[in-house]
């Protein structure tokens, strides 16, 4: 589904599944360079975590779903650890140890990419909607205590037709 206003540029993509979908947890352990090419559909409604690293990404008011691979989901948290990274270069003496922990970083999602270390992917979905496309990818259901921790993301307005 993708919600576009053509007067003020505002843009919002997600995944709805026809069938009901429950809560569910997703985890990939990434320890190959194969798994690169694993398929990920990621709904505005899901946190992703590379567990071993700490890295999270919650869904905001402006989240977007997506669908990528393994690849480029490392390859957006590196993206974002690389802004991090340029700002604490700017900021010098004050932000070497953030530069240090931020190269640590880049250099363990490079090397998870090329099959020389590994990590658990995790996505978790209170809407249900993401999913991680791999015969070696784990899916459980949330639970309530799960569920009520979780960001949801936008809310999409729901419009009546009756309405219009």
């Amino acid at each position: 589904m993708t919600l576009v206003c053509d007067e003020c540029g505002w843009r919002n993509i997600d995944f709805i599944p026809s069938e009901g979908k429950k809560p569910s947890a997703w985890s990939l352990i990434v320890n190959s360079s194969e798994h690169m090419s694993t398929r990920v559909v990621r709904s505005s409604s899901c946190t992703v975590r590379v567990v071993e690293l700490g890295l999270e990404v919650e869904p905001g008011d402006n989240a977007s779903g997506y669908i990528s691979n393994v690849e480029g989901v490392l390859k957006r948290f590196e993206d974002a650890i690389g802004i991090i990274l340029r700002s604490a270069m700017i900021e010098g003496e004050e932000g070497i140890d953030q530069v240090e922990a931020c190269q640590e970083l880049i250099g363990r999602l490079s090397r998870v990419r090329e099959g020389e270390d590994s990590v658990e992917l995790l996505l978790l979905d209170p809407m249900g909607h993401s999913q991680i496309l791999s015969d070696q990818a784990k899916s459980a259901e949330l639970s309530t205590e799960e569920i009520a921790v979780l960001a949801t993301g936008p809310q999409i307005p729901v419009f009546d037709a009756s309405d219009l």
